[in-house]
């Protein structure tokens, strides 16, 4: 059984008034592009997929697994200012991340060749604009997590951890790609109460767009579609923090 439910979409004019009366909004693909402007096409954001094919394993997992890769830097972004800080661990507190909470997590930092990109910096200046708009204009603390979920070998987990928040103000879950993969059902929940909703990011850049304060969200297990063939579900998660980066 592969079928999917479709994520509830709004118009990028609305996507503002979604984020504050919601606590979540989606975008297709056309709709982060008529905010990122300039002409930027999905077809011209493809061209970053071969930095997901080069991404490390992560050496961090305490279930025991293999399948996650990814990297890791950190922003900071005030208005269309976007400037790149000196590589940092990533770091949560357990109250956010029971799993992986508590400890530094040093990554590799996302390939030089992505971050100079100006689709890089107008990406990390759009976001952060959804996060003015929800908190107040101000500089925000930006860290950018690029995922490759991989299930080739069976089951892969995009959210280990369970259910959670990331102790962040904005979270922004970007579908790079999925290949040859079922499963992977994003569900986003009320922090504090029983509403909820579920659906499956599909069309490469389409994103989700959550308030960390009032939601929790997961991303449920996928599995291959066929043995044998390539498997992996590719995302860009970028968090935008007030006041500074989350610490020790």
């Amino acid at each position: 059984m592969t079928a999917t439910l479709a994520p509830p979409t709004v118009a990028p004019a609305d996507v503002d008034a979604a984020l504050r009366e919601c606590g979540h909004a989606v975008l297709d693909a056309a709709g982060l592009c008529t905010l990122l402007g300039g002409g930027i096409t999905p077809t011209m954001l493809n061209a970053w997929w071969p930095f997901w094919d080069r991404l490390p394993p992560d050496a961090h997992l305490r279930d025991g697994g293999r399948y996650r890769r990814r990297r890791h830097s950190c922003f900071t972004v005030d208005g269309d200012a976007v400037a790149p800080v000196p590589h940092r661990a990533h770091w949560q507190p357990v109250e956010y991340n029971a799993l992986h909470g508590g400890f530094e997590r040093w990554f590799e930092p996302i390939e030089p060749a992505l971050a100079d990109d100006p689709k890089w910096a107008r990406l990390l200046a759009v976001v952060a604009a959804r996060a003015s708009a929800l908190r107040g204009a101000q500089r925000w603390y930006v860290e950018a997590h690029p995922f490759r979920i991989d299930a080739s070998a069976g089951i892969g987990r995009p959210t280990p951890e369970g259910a959670h928040r990331d102790g962040v103000d904005l979270v922004a879950v970007i579908l790079v790609r999925r290949v040859g993969v079922k499963g992977g059902e994003t569900r986003v929940f009320d922090a504090r109460g029983p509403q909820g909703l579920r659906f499956t990011l599909a069309e490469p850049w389409s994103v989700l767009l959550l308030d960390d304060e009032r939601v929790i969200h997961e991303t449920t297990p996928i599995q291959p579609l066929a043995p044998g063939r390539p498997a992996y579900r590719d995302t860009l998660v970028l968090t935008c923090r007030a006041g500074g980066f989350q610490g020790p």
